[in-house]
This record gives structure tokens, C-alpha cells and sequence, in this order.
């Protein structure tokens, strides 16, 4: 039986030998380990957070939404940014929560257009350190941004909570930012991940 390696007609090599048998061929994937099961980030966890946005592609020069980060459904009509949310550090560091944020629907008066707002809102209040209430100068500065581009890599201080979606399978979702006035705002905002860490120490001369 010929043990060589077979050869199409481009001379480019299989990954299997001609008398390897199913289970040695890698498009089998019968015999892949099963996937690893993933726990759910605890409802209520606090972290900071680096939230990217996904560009949907859509844009309304009426509402200044422009630079294509904007979503919006062919199903509903709804526009929403779509959101990936890194945890910077902790015991959750590098896990990964996909949002997002409303900005527009027909239904409701729009009301989740408007809980989008002030999420929004509140995501600048926690990453500029100010709190709700605040209305200095500098916080009323600080939540006025020109475009959506602006929130893409901002960092703040999250809760992490849990909801049912449409299938009926629970997910982790990100709708509350934390804001100056918590008592573990300051600790988690100034936390350092361990890759920084690792970072600061490599550094430090007397560490070498």
C-alpha cells in the first residue's frame, strides 16, 4: 500500500497520509476535544472595563452618527452600538462582554434611545472621575464628545450583569457604569492589571 503523502494537482501536499484512516483526518472533527464550558461572570460583579466599538455600518448625518459605528437592525429598525467590553483587571481579567448600547427605536417614544444617553453619560462620569451630580465646568466638558469615535478604547468602572436573551440562554451584558460617588469607584479605576504589572517591574532597574 502506498504510505506517501498524496499530492494534488497544484503539488501541494496533504496533511494525511493516503492510508491514514477517518480518524486521523483533520476536517474530522468527531474526534476534537469537547469544548470547554464557560461560567458566567457573577450578576453585580464591579470591574474596569475597555469598551471597543463594533461598526454596524449605519449612519444618519441628521443625529450626527457618522463614521459607520452605529447598528442598525433590518429587522426593527433599532440602532444601537455594538459593544465588546475587555476587563482590565482582577479576577475576571481579559474576559470579554459583548453589549450594547441603544440609541434608537419607533417604539416607546424612544425610550431606549434616551436609557442609552444617559449610559453614555454616565460611561464619561466614570472615566473622567466625576460624579453624576457633579456640574462643574470641567464635568460638563467632560460629556460632551464630537462623534462615537471618541468612546472607542475608553476606559471606565462597569457592572456586570446577567439577562436572559431571546432564546432564552443567559449572557453577561454591560448597562451601568460606575461613577465617582461609589465607595469602590477609586480602587477599581486606579487597579493595575498584572500585565502592567509585569510591564512596571521590567522597568524597575534594581529588578534586573
Amino acid at each position: 500500500m502506498n504510505n506517501e503523502n498524496n499530492v494534488n494537482n497544484d503539488g501541494i501536499t496533504n496533511f494525511y497520509n493516503a492510508d491514514n484512516n477517518d480518524n486521523n483526518n483533520f476536517y474530522n472533527f468527531n474526534t476534537a476535544e469537547e469544548a470547554e464550558s464557560y461560567d458566567l461572570i457573577p450578576k453585580g460583579t464591579l470591574a474596569k472595563v475597555k469598551l471597543m466599538l463594533r461598526p454596524g455600518g449605519h449612519n444618519d448625518e441628521s443625529q450626527g452618527w457618522t463614521g459607520g459605528y452605529a447598528t442598525r437592525s433590518q429587522y426593527t429598525g433599532a440602532v444601537y452600538l455594538k459593544c465588546e467590553y475587555t476587563i482590565l483587571s482582577g479576577e475576571y481579567q481579559g474576559c470579554k462582554v459583548l453589549s450594547m448600547i441603544g440609541l434608537y427605536s419607533h417604539k416607546n417614544e424612544n425610550i431606549w434611545g434616551a436609557i442609552g444617553r444617559s449610559f453614555i453619560r454616565s460611561i464619561l462620569n466614570s472615566r473622567s472621575g466625576f460624579t453624576d451630580k457633579d456640574e462643574s465646568p470641567e464635568s460638563i466638558a467632560a460629556r460632551q464628545i464630537q462623534s462615537f469615535a471618541e468612546l472607542n478604547g475608553i476606559e471606565f468602572v462597569a457592572r456586570i450583569d446577567i439577562e436572559t436573551d431571546a432564546n432564552g440562554n443567559e449572557r453577561n451584558v454591560i448597562k451601568k457604569a460606575i461613577t465617582a460617588e461609589h465607595k469602590q469607584y477609586n480602587s477599581l479605576m486606579t487597579q493595575i492589571s498584572s500585565a502592567d504589572n509585569a510591564l512596571i517591574d521590567d522597568e524597575l532597574p534594581w529588578t534586573n
